[in-house]
């Protein structure tokens, strides 16, 4: 088992999806063969614009060739292994690349920054995870919710010892747990609604200094949603409770549908805000994914 890299952008001319699978020519099949069962690290190169550069990691379950395209195959994603990070994590940090192993003799970048899959480096896996969700600025949690232990939190350090190559497989498995992922969750999906109710509109900061806004899977993690941003809205507390319950949903348009069973119809409408969509994301490569929406339209949705 090897960790990886695989090369992703969001107007890619492939099968992709990175929560899903991914799909890429036979020429790759032995390197990311070699993945199976470990992980890899999504990056977004630079000449994208709007980049991401380093930006999420998921865990490869088998690869099978795509049987809707000739020569080519796809590697499967364990279902719920795939996380983004929080911070984008770019490909030079200013001191030279993040991926040390790209370096050449002569310490220039090599030929392997092109190629789409690429193994990496344990060393360097973990220096990208631990950049990508680092907590330099923490995003205070509602009052009620689980914080971190003080051992589960990400301290960017370049000075401490290596892990182990094991050790650094175990500790990528510890860091995602499902505490850690709801909050990392959190934090990816308050920041891109700018941690602001995408129903009602309003962006409350209680006196402890945490946003009073959740981090809401559409499609729920019990039936198999994804932890991924498409999947996410921001929602305060009542919008939170009205949507798990299919009081409310939204229409691929992003437009706020309310339920025919809603006792207090007024209500419910004076909550919603006055362009009766959902406001946010702040950027559009972020908002809600139709086949999230779809679902919870067909399974959570009272018509």
């Amino acid at each position: 088992m090897t960790f990886g890299v695989f090369i992703h952008r969001a107007d890619s001319i492939y099968d992709d999806s990175p929560a899903e699978r991914y799909q890429f020519p036979k020429p790759y099949l032995e390197r990311a063969t070699a993945s199976v069962g470990d992980w890899i690290v999504y990056y977004e190169p630079v000449k994208v614009r709007g980049s991401k550069g380093y930006y999420a990691i998921a865990k490869v379950e088998r690869i099978v060739p795509d049987p809707t395209a000739a020569n080519m195959h796809l590697a499967l994603i364990e279902p719920g292994s795939y996380l983004e990070f929080p911070n984008a994590v770019p490909f030079d940090d200013g001191t030279g690349p993040v991926e040390r192993g790209l370096l050449n003799e002569q310490g220039r970048i090599s030929g392997r920054a092109q190629a789409a899959v690429r193994p990496i480096s344990a060393r360097d896996f973990d220096r990208i995870l631990t950049r990508g969700l680092a907590e330099e600025h923490p995003l205070l949690p509602r009052l009620g919710m689980p914080d971190l232990a003080a051992e589960q939190r990400f301290e960017l350090d370049e000075g401490q010892a290596p892990f182990a190559f094991e050790q650094e497989r175990e500790r990528v498995e510890a860091m995602t747990t499902r505490v850690v992922r709801d909050r990392v969750f959190r934090r990816v999906v308050l920041r891109a609604y700018g941690e602001r109710c995408a129903v009602t509109g309003l962006k409350l900061i209680n006196g402890g200094g945490r946003a009073e806004v959740a981090a809401a899977h559409i499609r729920p993690v019990e039936h198999n949603g994804p932890d991924i941003i498409n999947n996410g809205v921001a929602l305060s507390g009542t919008a939170h409770w009205m949507f798990d319950r299919g009081l409310i949903t939204f229409s691929d348009d992003l437009d706020i549908v309310i339920s025919r069973q809603v006792n207090d119809r007024d209500g419910v409408e004076s909550l919603i805000n006055r362009t009766g969509r959902l406001i946010g994301p702040l950027v559009e490569r972020n908002r809600p994914h139709p086949a999230f929406l779809a679902w919870h339209r067909e399974n959570c949705f009272k018509q």
